[in-house]
């Protein structure tokens, strides 16, 4: 997935109200900037820390910058949870996830269960296959984990694959790991222990889950490669 224009760089001044942050540009402006990302983003949110911006101002935005990546001292981070359907769209229809390869339609943001939406919809001669993905982002060690935040949102997605599983169609939670330098994908039982139970829950029951990290630079953001879960 490339950048629809070329990003700027500059520092973060603060990032509050969850969804608003102030940035210093290099070429000496400040603005603010769109937060696309209503997680916690432990690690980096510093002061001080290296972002790189999107401007794209129009009739219809409040704010012409929105915050894409961050650098948190060992490589870019995509920030924008917005980005993570299309960027695993991208791999599935480019063959790089090969246990999703051989659906011949594809659909995004299709209503499904109790008033949900799926985020990925695949179909073939076989049936369907529901994907939820996630964006990935916290980091301990060289694990990427998920949440970085109490979700009773993700808690629903995955009773919503669970019902899919029981009522005979495929079910896939994805992590998109959207960092460069971690080398397996594990649960936050600290930061929401009920998810880290329920995940386990469902997994057991049938949901399939898979996690793949990116490659990042500042013309765009790719799937790379499969990293092992350990739950």
């Amino acid at each position: 997935m490339e950048f629809e224009t070329q990003l700027e760089l500059g520092y973060l001044i603060r990032r509050y109200k969850r969804f608003l942050a102030d940035i210093a540009l290099d070429d000496g402006r400040q603005v603010t900037a769109h937060v696309p990302n209503s997680g916690a983003m432990t690690g980096y949110k510093e002061p001080g820390m290296r972002v790189a911006l999107r401007y794209s101002p129009g009739p219809k935005r409040k704010l012409d910058w929105t915050w894409e990546m961050v650098d948190a001292g060992s490589g870019w981070i995509g920030i924008n949870t917005m980005r993570s359907n299309a960027i695993v769209q991208e791999a599935i229809e480019n063959g790089k996830i090969r246990s999703l390869m051989g659906y011949s339609h594809l659909r995004r943001e299709v209503a499904y269960g109790e008033k949900s939406r799926v985020d990925l919809l695949l179909r073939n001669a076989h049936g369907l296959c529901y994907v939820e993905i996630k964006n990935c982002t916290l980091k301990r060690g060289k694990a990427a984990l998920f949440p970085d935040a109490v979700t009773a949102r993700g808690a629903k997605h995955l009773r919503e694959l669970a019902r899919m599983v029981k009522s005979g169609h495929r079910a896939v939670i994805f992590f998109l790991v959207n960092r460069g330098d971690c080398s397996s994908m594990s649960v936050a039982d600290d930061v929401d222990p009920e998810y880290g139970k329920l995940l386990r829950k469902v997994v057991a029951g049938g949901v399939e889950i898979l996690a793949y990290k990116t490659r990042l630079d500042l013309s765009g953001i790719e799937v790379q490669r499969k990293v092992p879960v350990r739950l």
